[in-house]
């Protein structure tokens, strides 16, 4: 027994490590990872460490986001996720990702696995919770070079025309590697209290998977970290107040984010959701919620603030999700607690 913990605590150690490291050693490069505005659904591409952090068995959430649509072919982002809660100290889950994009048939795809220990428990009644996530997966790029223009392709005269030659000849059309990513989140889960703190820290491609696309051979992925954290604020036994932030950080690419929603019940089976977040130097967000039962559904639009929003005409970015959470028939003390809900 005395071996197990030990080996817990190493593995718990490493993950702090793992973080840390990722967060000093992220080269200069751009952003490629898709995000998303409605982050607290989509809670496996936010930080593994979040998996099962539910009041339920299992939770499934949908969402999908579209972008820019009047670029001929805008991004367009669907993911789906699946959680499940076990009696094991341990959670798992998996979730898919794809985006398309461009005129040249872009498309980057994920597939991940993920599982979070959660035995690390401290306080009076250990309701102050520590947890350790990991996800491992594949990532699948890969793009059209047939519907593609190139300069070459140009007659001074005429104009372009596909039946024109190009000397550019493209080699890697798809590629897929091997990915991995760790978490650890702090909540406290005590009930009836006035506030309830949570907070995490995530890294993703810790691997450092190879990038075939660019231009030099052994070019890697650059590192995603995201830090976000937040206080659920009870009100009175109806309402809540959720202020939370998101800082991300992905090569040369920067994201911070504040928000808060307001949470109130409007009956025994049904809660709103109100609020806005506030992308710096990039966008505002309004979004609005509805639970009814076990089924939370969401919509947000992105309004930028950037001189983006004159380049791509108005047309800023829409979010719609869904999430489903399957609940025990009996509840028991074990899953009485307030979810680190972002």
């Amino acid at each position: 027994m005395m071996r197990t913990i030990a080996h817990l605590q190493n593995a718990c150690t490493l993950v702090v490590i793992t973080v840390v490291l990722a967060m000093a050693g992220i080269p200069t490069q751009a952003q490629v990872d898709p995000h998303f505005t409605q982050y607290y659904v989509y809670p496996s591409w936010l930080n593994p460490a979040l998996t099962g952090a539910f009041d339920g068995s299992y939770r499934v959430s949908g969402i999908y986001r579209n972008q820019w649509g009047n670029v001929s072919v805008p991004y367009s982002t669907p993911g789906v996720s699946a959680d499940f809660t076990t009696d094991k100290n341990l959670n798992v889950g998996v979730s898919m990702l794809r985006q398309t994009a461009g005129d040249g048939g872009y498309s980057y795809t994920t597939a991940y696995g993920n599982v979070a220990y959660t035995g690390v428990r401290f306080g009076a009644n250990e309701n102050k919770r520590l947890v350790f996530g990991m996800q491992i997966g594949l990532i699948q790029r890969r793009f059209d070079p047939n519907k593609l223009r190139f300069g070459d392709q140009w007659n001074p005269v005429m104009g372009y025309s596909a039946a024109n030659p190009t000397t550019d000849v493209i080699n890697a059309r798809t590629n897929a590697v091997f990915d991995a990513g760790v978490g650890v989140l702090y909540f406290d889960a005590e009930p009836g209290k006035k506030a309830n703190i949570f907070a995490g820290l995530s890294a993703s491609h810790i691997t450092r998977p190879a990038d075939k696309f660019h231009s030099f051979n052994d070019a890697r992925m650059p590192m995603r970290v995201t830090a976000h954290a937040g206080v659920r604020i009870n009100v009175n036994d109806r309402t809540s107040i959720v202020p939370n932030a998101l800082y991300l950080m992905q090569g040369s690419a920067r994201e911070t984010m504040l928000g808060a929603y307001v949470q109130s019940r409007l009956s025994m089976n049904t809660d709103l959701m109100l609020g806005a977040n506030y992308r710096f130097s990039d966008a505002v967000t309004p979004f609005v919620g509805f639970t009814l039962n076990n089924t939370m559904f969401s919509v947000s639009y992105d309004v930028n603030t950037s001189d983006l929003g004159r380049l791509v005409k108005g047309t800023n970015s829409f979010e719609i999700s869904l999430t489903l959470i399957g609940r025990k028939t009996t509840k028991t003390p074990e899953v009485e607690f307030v979810c680190p809900r972002l």
